[in-house]
């Protein structure tokens, strides 16, 4: 018997890996939360599953005893977390309790609502000379933060930021940021990817307040925030360059080095 953490992706169905999914139809128990992951995600095994649990209102007692029933059983679980089971997706406390039970489990991973929001908004989060770092957060709420990892303190990185779970915070969110960013510094909301009424709002640290309220966008939403999303003026990276070797790639000749080449050639056949 195995309990499958499965990345159920940001809420499209097509988003699921192919491995994930496999995992889904071959298990007899389904636990997946409703308030993040629609129904249309599992609906290739609700006919199929001996038992699904919608697991928005239980606590983790009532899942681990379902877990440990179906062990009793032998019956695979699947445990379908949204988007990637190792951001936010709480599955320490999870593992921790089935590991005392002594069960099997697996992770297999997702695509996150980072990946998803920078596909919504078709842009690269990071660009050469730019931004080379993606720093993913929360908004400090009910858990506390270490001084080192609040906001102002991941601010003075100037790093492409995404913030979790903080749009009800938003205007607390950009006075913190703005001494470091600026006014004008780009910013994306991005509100329930990959689900039916996805939706996003882009602006500036100046205006995105104003533009998320006027939205409505509360909960399930995810803040980019930096200069990648709004800007042409970047390097071309040296993944492509025709000046650049690497171990697939040789380093071209310049036109006189290749003319040069093409004469010794040409005297070598002449000799010979």
């Amino acid at each position: 018997m195995t309990v499958y953490f499965i990345g159920a992706g940001p809420g499209d169905p097509d988003l699921m890996t192919i491995k994930g999914m496999k995992a889904l139809q071959a298990c007899s128990v389904v636990l997946y939360a409703g308030s993040l992951i629609p129904r249309e995600v599992i609906a290739s095994i609700e006919d199929k599953a001996e038992a699904i649990y919608d697991t928005a209102s239980m606590n983790l007692d009532e899942t681990t005893a379902v877990i440990k029933k179906a062990a009793k059983e032998g019956k695979d679980v699947a445990r379908l977390q949204s988007g990637d089971p190792a951001l936010y997706g709480a599955i320490g406390e999870q593992i921790r309790r089935i590991e005392m039970l002594g069960i099997d489990y697996q992770v297999i991973p997702g695509v996150s609502a980072v990946a998803a929001s920078a596909a919504l908004l078709g842009k690269e989060l990071t660009l050469s000379g730019v931004s080379q770092t993606v720093i993913m957060t929360r908004y400090e709420g009910k858990t506390p933060f270490p001084e080192r990892e609040r906001l102002p303190a991941l601010a003075q990185s100037g790093a492409t930021l995404a913030i979790h779970l903080g749009v009800t915070k938003i205007h607390k969110i950009v006075e913190e940021l703005m001494p470091h960013y600026g006014e004008d510094c780009p910013v994306a909301v991005c509100y329930r990817v990959g689900w039916p009424d996805q939706d996003y709002v882009v602006g500036t640290l100046t205006d995105i307040v104003a533009k998320v309220r006027a939205k409505k966008f509360t909960l399930t939403s995810l803040i980019l925030v930096g200069r990648v999303l709004d800007t042409d003026d970047f390097n071309d990276s040296y993944l492509y360059d025709k000046n650049q070797p690497n171990l697939f790639r040789k380093k071209q000749r310049s036109s006189r080095q290749s003319n040069v080449h093409s004469k010794s050639s040409s005297l070598n056949e002449t000799k010979d």
